[in-house]
């Protein structure tokens, strides 16, 4: 699994691969155990903690798509915000609502222990409290320092997010190997074509 984001809540944005090719638009996460396995290789779940949620999903007596629509929901509701993020325009109304509806909802739904730093701790009994954690840790991208380093990757169609870390500030492709080889190959082509 790819986590090229460099912060969760944007792999969890990159769970959708080629979002912005129609053609080849992919949800790279399916069902609850999918989830609890990003999750896992996120670093948000232990594989413990991850078996465990699994094992309550299933006593549940709820069908298994309900555990998984409040991550697919918080997904949808992001990609715009992000997209005008990095393209320098106003959130759209309606997602950005959507969304500050779903931080009071996981505030809400958290502990805060006596502890410092000060920080929201969500439950870890339910599949559906890892929408809850993306939640609250939305507001901390959000809201941090490093904003102006969030970034869309160059690449055509792929669309994936990623925080450039790079010392220049220049980074252009969600991964070098991946996106920014096609990119090579692709100039690569067209001087060949154009020399011959």
């Amino acid at each position: 699994m790819s986590l090229v984001g460099g912060h969760p809540v944007l792999d969890f944005a990159n769970t959708v691969a080629w979002r912005l090719d129609p053609a080849r638009t992919a949800d790279r996460v399916q069902g609850a155990e999918g989830w609890a396995r990003w999750a896992v290789a996120s670093g948000l779940l232990t594989a413990d903690r991850a078996d465990a949620l699994l094992r309550a999903e299933t006593a549940d007596s709820a069908p298994p798509e309900d555990t998984t629509a409040a991550l697919r929901d918080l997904r949808a509701t992001l990609l715009p915000i992000l997209d005008a993020l990095v393209d320098d325009e106003e959130p759209p109304a309606e997602e950005w609502e959507a969304l500050r509806r779903r931080m009071v909802l996981a505030r809400e739904d958290a502990g805060l222990p006596p502890a410092f730093p000060l920080r929201w701790q969500p439950g870890a009994d339910r599949l559906d409290d890892l929408a809850h954690a993306l939640a609250l840790l939305s507001e901390d991208l959000l809201a941090g320092d490093g904003l102006g380093r969030i970034r869309r990757c160059a690449g055509p169609g792929c669309g994936w997010f990623f925080l450039d870390r790079s010392r220049s500030g220049t980074r252009r492709w969600c991964s070098s190997d991946d996106c920014g080889n096609r990119d090579r190959a692709r100039r690569h082509y067209s001087r060949a074509r154009q020399r011959g």
